[in-house]
């Protein structure tokens, strides 16, 4: 826990780029719950809405690349602390955005494993406490739907607004600004998935194809 909190606390006083990347990433190292899914969602409303370090574009490119690769967790937070870096002081800074970004999100997860490990069995006997883990269980299925809107929204259409009768919050698309292609292939990836007949992978494929000869074509 040492070795995690001495680069946040000694960045803190520093102000500026480095320490909000500290300060995030720890923040969401500590209070995320679910797997990668329910991580990125609170990652890319925050870097992109709130922190204004990359685009809403340039986060779906990083979270499609990283799905192609194994690890897709790491390499979209690198590629967030990355930008968030080289936005504000180049490719130095960049290089020091996306260590600091994967020192302070892993190290805490060390410590959880290790402080917390043996009791897991103990825990779950308790009923009060599995209670409670249900309830994170059935929080973190929000979580991912929602992250699923949040990208949706964004491959299918180029713009979102925010209605005057509406909270802050709530984004909806113009109607307009739709894409056909991508909520063509949207639609049939949902329809694939649900039937049961096709496997993810498969999907995966077929989907990634669609998507390039698309592209080619418009």
């Amino acid at each position: 826990m040492v070795l995690w909190a001495v680069p946040v606390l000694l960045l803190l006083p520093v102000g500026g780029l480095c320490s909000d990347v500290a300060v995030f990433f720890s923040k969401m190292a500590v209070v995320t719950f679910g797997g990668a899914y329910a991580v990125l969602s609170y990652v890319a409303q925050q870097a992109v809405e709130n922190y204004a370090w990359l685009t809403a574009d340039a986060m779906l490119s990083g979270l499609g690349l990283a799905e192609t690769t194994p690890g897709p967790l790491i390499l979209v937070l690198e590629f967030v602390g990355f930008l968030a870096g080289y936005g504000t002081h180049g490719l130095a800074g960049a290089v020091l955005a996306a260590l600091l970004t994967l020192w302070v999100t892993f190290a805490p997860c060390f410590a959880f494993v290790f402080l917390g490990a043996p009791h897991i069995e103990r825990i779950q006997k308790k009923p009060r406490l599995a209670g409670a883990l249900a309830g994170i269980t059935a929080a973190v299925v929000g979580v991912v739907a929602n992250m699923a809107l949040w990208f949706g929204l964004r491959v299918c259409f180029g713009e979102l607004t925010v209605p005057a009768w509406a909270p802050p919050a709530l984004e909806l698309p113009v109607l307009s600004s739709v894409d056909p292609a991508a909520a063509a292939i949207v639609a049939v990836a949902v329809a694939l998935l649900y039937s049961g007949k096709v496997g993810v992978v498969t999907l995966l494929g077929l989907c990634s194809v669609l998507g390039i000869l698309a592209r080619i074509a418009f």
